[in-house]
């Protein structure tokens, strides 16, 4: 809701600007999509080695 009355006040100040805005807005999410699934594949890659090397040491600690 915020970034909606934000996006109106620059209607109302700068028409051009926010017309702008609103047709590149797609255009800027569809290239970050790629690259925030990059990002997302390498966390779960960490993780998964993280998981892989800290299981020894959570296996021979045992319940508490």
């Amino acid at each position: 809701m915020v970034k909606f009355l934000l996006w109106l006040i620059l209607l109302v100040v700068c028409w051009p600007l926010a017309l702008l805005a609103l047709l590149l807005y797609p255009i800027v999410w569809l290239i970050s999509l790629p690259l925030r699934l990059l990002g997302i594949t390498i966390k779960a890659v960490f993780d998964l080695l993280a998981a892989i090397i800290t299981l020894p040491a959570r296996v021979l600690r045992g319940n508490r």
